[in-house]
């Protein structure tokens, strides 16, 4: 989890937790981790609602033994999974589970998980009010075995109005202009940015907007207290996991780099790199074919 914040709210949560019962319940649960859910709908695009309900669910509330041992909320297996593990069982006897530091790096790898694999992809093209079309996707793409999966979430969610988080967050970042100046603003791949003017900066641009400092380096894959040039695309609202229905691939051209074609199609870089099976940090090749909307398959031959 990127900041102090977060982890100061989880450990007063959990505080809460164990003065007042040694059973989580529901609305504890819910009143100690719904900030942190909101936090990862805008950082990834992930319903609040959605990630609340999974976890509810998955950790009974954070009282299973997975939850309480290993901090994983969300039940999720080691698959490619380098870090601490736990055996459990689970469709299978002694099954490999990650194991998480805190409940806030459980919630950030839940976010990471679904964002950095090609069969959620999907899902990121409903709205962030759509519980019940995020609820079924993950049912579709196989995130879990159990076919009451979907309906066991959506009940959830409705019962315990978790939706009513999805909508705590205004769809577009407030404006903060100078009086009788409006900023244009722009749309790529359903994606929100604005062009930077000489002399403006991060800050600058997060302030007009009212964003949080670390909003727009995340939403555009820029190390903090990175300058900005004029005419350079800035996102104000987090990119996409793949690209816009015309736009299948891209033919690298000279000094073309990942960041700067994540930027041109409104992608996140993450996705670019997972897409076509390169390794973080590496650039393309001059006239290299790049998969913008699904993953290169391993047998691809350019």
């Amino acid at each position: 989890m990127k900041g102090s914040r977060i982890g100061m709210l989880l450990g007063i949560g959990l505080i809460f937790i164990a003065a007042t019962s040694q059973r989580i319940t529901r609305d504890e649960y819910i009143k100690t981790y719904y900030k942190v859910a909101q936090e990862k709908m805008m950082e990834h695009g992930i319903p609040a609602s959605i990630t609340l309900a999974q976890g509810i669910l998955e950790s009974d509330c954070g009282n299973s033994s997975l939850a309480r041992k290993a901090n994983n909320h969300f039940g999720i297996k080691c698959h490619d999974w380098t870090g601490p593990s736990v055996r459990y069982n689970d469709d299978r006897r002694n099954e490999c589970f990650r194991k998480y530091k805190s409940a806030a790096e459980s919630f950030e790898d839940h976010s990471t998980f679904l964002t950095g694999r090609g069969r959620y992809e999907f899902l990121f093209d409903l709205k962030s009010t759509d519980y019940k079309g995020w609820a079924r996707g993950l049912k579709k793409a196989g995130y879990a075995t159990d076919p009451r999966y979907a309906d066991r979430l959506i009940k959830i969610i409705e019962e315990e109005e978790l939706y009513k988080y999805d909508r705590k967050i205004s769809p577009e970042p407030e404006q903060h202009a100078a009086p009788g100046e409006v900023r244009e603003t722009f749309y790529n791949n359903n994606t929100r940015y604005v062009v930077a003017k000489e002399g403006e900066t991060l800050a600058s641009l997060a302030q007009e907007f009212g964003m949080r400092a670390w909003e727009l380096p995340q939403y555009n894959d820029l190390p903090k207290g990175s300058t900005l040039d004029e005419g350079e695309v800035v996102y104000v609202r987090p990119k996409r996991g793949k690209a816009s229905k015309e736009f299948k691939f891209h033919k690298v051209e000279a000094g073309e780099t990942m960041h700067a074609i994540a930027q041109k199609y409104g992608i996140k870089l993450s996705s670019l790199y997972w897409k076509n099976r390169m390794e973080k940090g590496t650039q393309p090749n001059v006239g290299q074919v790049l998969f913008l909307r699904y993953r290169m398959p391993k047998d691809y031959q350019p």
